[in-house]
């Protein structure tokens, strides 16, 4: 991520879009994390399949939140502490025993190394409709709950590359574009959707686009 500017979220889904070996992102530690260029690097290496047969999920789970190191084990043969890999032995990870043909001069091991490091994961998603009172389309969108409506807004430019030439409403409201959902009052119902049995999709909150009669592009 460039520095100073306000980190992107990303949904579980769009990190489950970038699942091979060309295209590979992870995420862990609510970080999500670009690793196509470590994977380019490392093509062919034995090491390497952990990372790609993981592509696309969240591999938290091989790490100790505390030290954000991965986790750790007492070697039964040598009474020491070595990383604890059961889904095989990674890039950076040293070999059990001492060996003459391990490189360790890889510098910081891929999972501190910033320049991996794309944006957070959104601990919470959310779904809206958003509707064009100009033209009637409604589209359904999938949103970081963390994001303001103007990160909600270039989701939605895809589908309207003027979305920035209107005003955004719910409920007869003007919408502040700098606050996110729960800021502007829409409350997330879904726990309790779920507690009713109901859908939550079926029951998304709308925001209505009221066009400004400008064609501004973002």
């Amino acid at each position: 991520m460039e520095p100073g500017r306000r980190p992107r979220y990303f949904t579980p889904r769009e990190v489950e879009a970038h699942a091979r070996p060309r295209d590979l992102w992870v995420s862990f530690l609510g970080r999500v994390h670009d690793l196509t260029p470590l994977a380019r690097e490392h093509e062919g290496d034995v090491l390497l399949r952990p990372i790609l047969e993981a592509a696309g999920t969240d591999i938290t789970h091989w790490f100790n939140p505390k030290t954000r190191d991965l986790q750790t084990c007492v070697d039964p043969l040598t009474g020491c502490p070595r990383y604890y890999t059961p889904q095989g032995r990674v890039l950076h990870v040293p070999p059990l025993l001492p060996r003459s043909d391990w490189a360790n001069d890889f510098g910081v091991p891929w999972w501190k190394d910033v320049k991996y490091e794309v944006g957070i994961l959104s601990a919470k998603t959310r779904l809206v409709r958003v509707i064009n009172t100009l033209t009637s389309q409604e589209h359904m969108l999938e949103v970081c709950a963390e994001e303001s409506l103007w990160e909600i807004l270039r989701r939605y430019l895809p589908n309207n590359a003027h979305a920035g030439s209107y005003t955004w409403k719910h409920a007869g409201a003007v919408l502040d574009m700098e606050r996110t959902l729960e800021q502007n009052g829409l409350t997330d119902d879904d726990e309790e959707l779920w507690h009713l049995g109901l859908d939550p999709s079926l029951h998304a909150p709308g925001l209505l686009l009221h066009f400004n009669d400008d064609l501004t592009e973002l």
